[in-house]
């Protein structure tokens, strides 16, 4: 598809999503991870967040048929949707509250991570199980350990590593719980310059994880890179990494392209002209006349606006319309922002709109820097209002049940 030809759309508002593009960063991704010895660590695919707003079941779906082990979410809630949807791969939660239903989650297999009170709180939702009859006697919750290594979020804090290691390995050995992998999370991977702190963690990982291996008395499975660090850092891959925004064709670098790291954006946000107007100069833009017409020309509305995730104080942007780009005026508003089509425009309501992705060429970037925040923020936020639509003439299946 040329640049100056954005597809017919066939719906108000959608975030199209490319499967193809998925299957594509996941080999990316995998020509990336390969241990000094030859060998592939395992690559978790995360999805959480309804897979960045991509859309978690589909993306799951192409993500696997792509050759990715396993699957990532924050939350068992998400794991289970997946379970209901059919999706198999191993997929690990690890954010929790007390109102986590960690029984649910045993009985769909889902890995939990754990790094505290949530220890305790599995055991005794496989002791629950088993006294209903939810479980047969010999159910336990398999269980990643996961780590402060520096952080400062979630994740057990090398102090307290010791006591929580050893009360998981009496879990353990009383048959509640199976410990697979040993976990944590890095702090500047997405900042080269700053080589010596994440260096610092991966030392600290190390340490950590040999620590609750001894203790436990079996290997674990170790995994700490995230999508930048699955980049650009090769010893932190271990066993497995955990690629989130690199799946979606998206950069975590500021100065390194998508494109540079050979990967192709997933998404394209699309819409339609719902009005067109001629206008004479001094014409007043949205809420509080932020932009005035310097001469006679033709406004554009665009229905999308913060309500549907488009940041409220984009302004100066540009979105892709009649084989051109032109500028966005004026502040975004709930529902519609105002593009100015130029004087001699022959545009009309339904034509064609897309605000980024590959067809426009107009990278996400561009919005995101124009609000001020990251490509993550941008895409994950778009809204429910927006429909999701999954191209891919080609129907995926799991690589793996």
């Amino acid at each position: 598809m040329s640049r100056a030809d954005v597809s017919p759309v066939d719906t108000e508002r959608a975030a199209r999503i490319d499967l193809a593009a998925v299957r594509h960063n996941v080999g990316v991704l995998q020509e990336r991870i390969r241990c000094p010895d030859g060998s592939r660590p395992l690559l978790t695919a995360v999805v959480k967040a309804d897979a960045y707003g991509h859309g978690a079941v589909a993306v799951a779906r192409a993500a696997a048929a792509a050759g990715a082990d396993r699957l990532g979410v924050a939350h068992v809630r998400e794991a289970l949707a997946l379970r209901a949807a059919g999706v198999r791969l191993p997929v690990l939660a690890w954010l929790h509250t007390g109102a986590t239903d960690f029984a649910a989650a045993v009985e769909a297999e889902v890995t939990l991570g754990v790094s505290g009170w949530d220890l305790d709180a599995v055991a005794d939702a496989v002791r629950g199980l088993r006294a209903r009859g939810g479980a047969g006697p010999e159910a336990r919750a398999v269980l990643h350990l996961k780590a402060d290594t520096g952080l400062g979020r979630h994740g057990c804090p090398p102090e307290r590593w010791p006591a929580f290691v050893e009360r998981a390995a009496e879990l353990e050995a009383a048959g509640l719980v199976r410990v697979e992998g040993v976990f944590s999370h890095l702090g500047v991977a997405d900042e080269p310059d700053r080589a010596a702190e994440t260096t610092a963690q991966l030392l600290r990982f190390e340490r950590m994880a040999a620590e609750a291996a001894e203790t436990l008395g079996h290997p674990l499975l170790r995994h700490l890179a995230n999508t930048p660090a699955t980049l650009s850092r090769p010893d932190t891959h271990l066993d497995m990494v955990r690629v989130g925004l690199g799946l979606y064709g998206l950069s975590p670098f500021a100065d390194v392209t998508a494109a540079e790291l050979g990967l192709r954006p997933a998404m394209s946000l699309v819409t339609v002209l719902a009005n067109v107007k001629a206008v004479p100069a001094g014409q007043g833009v949205s809420y509080g006349f932020r932009h005035v017409t310097a001469e006679p020309t033709t406004l554009g509305l665009v229905p999308l606006g913060y309500a549907d995730g488009v940041p409220r104080v984009v302004e100066g942007t540009r979105v892709h319309v009649g084989g051109r780009t032109v500028p966005v005026v004026g502040r975004i508003a709930m529902d519609q922002f105002v593009v100015d089509l130029g004087p001699d425009a022959a545009d009309a309501p339904g034509d064609a709109v897309e605000l980024f992705g590959p067809a426009s060429g107009i990278p996400v970037e561009e919005w995101a820097a124009a609000a001020g925040t990251i490509n993550y923020e941008l895409v994950t936020r778009i809204g429910g209002r927006v429909d999701r639509q999954h191209v891919d003439p080609t129907p995926t299946q799991e690589a793996r049940p």
